[in-house]
């Protein structure tokens, strides 16, 4: 569950029936059209003529009825069943034509066909054959090892005229921030995500390296499992809250690029986006007023770090240890391992570092 996965599998490697732009406008993917009825409760996607899988099979609605299906039903394990629990129906009308029936109107169910778990696979004795590995985007998968790359090469018959770019694309996993800027430096790679803020100076410096900043869904998150002690106390919680320096975050380990959340999933850059008050800042006396009514004057939690999380996670949990410590506060700065940390700490550890990659709209957030 991390943006190597995200991709190489899905971007890169297949298509879902919708697509976001770059402006946050819901657009057709492997579906040509879609149209709505019965307000907003009738979904009727028509796919693309001529559009294939890597194997040369076309696609059909009984593909896509059987994509959806594998993450519906009270058996399924995937991590997107919640999106389709509004879907009441899903079947083919035609070869060419899929009809969603929800169980109440959504005007932006387009949005949540674009996810990056609702890619298209092939129908194989009824059931959607994911271990093949066969989807129907601009490139084919030519070798993985997990954890390590993914090598994919061009489809040369892709149903977007004049796409893809280039001829063969690799994703290296380099966890290790230093390793990754590394790489760019040297050529070794030719883009990375997340760069070094503390270096971003020294790379603009570079004649051949561009920077791109934009605004987008993405949040850095301290997550809490409100099922266990003491994050189960909505005082401590609070407590916590006002024991926080945001803006000392943003400027110190963010070096001003970011903007604070205030426990806000909903990015600037998404329609209809809200700021809610009110802005939780530092403030100790609000602090140790929400412990005592917790009845936990000495309050001591752990808070399990990695940069696998976002890079700065260490940090700023360093600087959260400090302001927390004058809120009567005793946050155990656990450092846990980069190379484990989605498998050990993940939903295990109960207060945590992570990171959101957001959704397009309000609602699907």
């Amino acid at each position: 569950p991390d943006t190597f996965t995200q991709t190489a599998f899905s971007g890169s490697l297949s298509n879902s029936l919708t697509e976001v732009d770059a402006k946050g406008n819901v657009q057709p993917d492997l579906a040509e059209s879609f149209e709505t009825s019965d307000g907003a409760k009738t979904w009727a996607f028509k796919l693309r003529k001529g559009a294939t899988f890597h194997n040369g099979k076309t696609v059909k609605a009984d593909d896509v009825v059987t994509s959806l299906q594998y993450h519906m039903g009270k058996d399924t394990k995937s991590a997107a069943k919640s999106l389709l629990d509004s879907v009441a129906d899903v079947k083919s009308d035609g070869p060419e034509t899929v009809v969603f029936t929800l169980k109440s109107g959504n005007a932006d169910f387009p949005y949540i066909m674009s996810d990056y778990h609702l890619v298209i696979m092939p129908a194989k004795d009824g059931k959607a054959d994911w271990a093949s590995g066969v989807r129907t985007g601009a490139f084919v998968l030519e070798n993985f090892q997990p954890g390590v790359s993914a090598k994919l090469k061009r489809n040369p018959n892709y149903f977007k005229n004049g796409k893809p770019y280039l001829d063969e694309v690799e994703y290296i996993a380099i966890t290790d921030l230093a390793a990754r800027i590394a790489a760019l430096s040297t050529g070794e790679v030719d883009y990375i995500g997340r760069a070094d803020l503390k270096t971003l100076g020294m790379l603009k410096r570079k004649p051949k390296v561009e920077i791109v900043e934009v605004t987008g869904y993405g949040h850095y998150t301290l997550p809490m499992n409100v099922t266990m002690a003491p994050f189960d106390n909505p005082d401590v919680r609070m407590a916590l809250k006002w024991a926080i320096n945001r803006q000392e975050i943003v400027d110190k380990i963010f070096l001003g690029h970011a903007t604070v959340a205030n426990d806000n999933p909903i990015a600037p850059a998404i329609k209809f986006a809200k700021d809610p008050q009110p802005q939780h800042s530092f403030d100790p006396e609000k602090a140790k007023h929400y412990l005592k009514k917790a009845g936990m004057e000495n309050l001591k939690v752990d808070l399990s770090v990695a940069d696998a999380a976002f890079a700065g996670a260490v940090d700023a949990a360093s600087l959260i240890r400090e302001t927390a410590a004058q809120c009567g506060i005793d946050v155990n700065v656990v450092r846990e391992a980069e190379d484990a940390y989605w498998d050990n700490v993940w939903l295990k550890k109960p207060w945590c570092a992570s990171y959101w990659s957001g959704r397009a709209t309000a609602d699907w957030m």
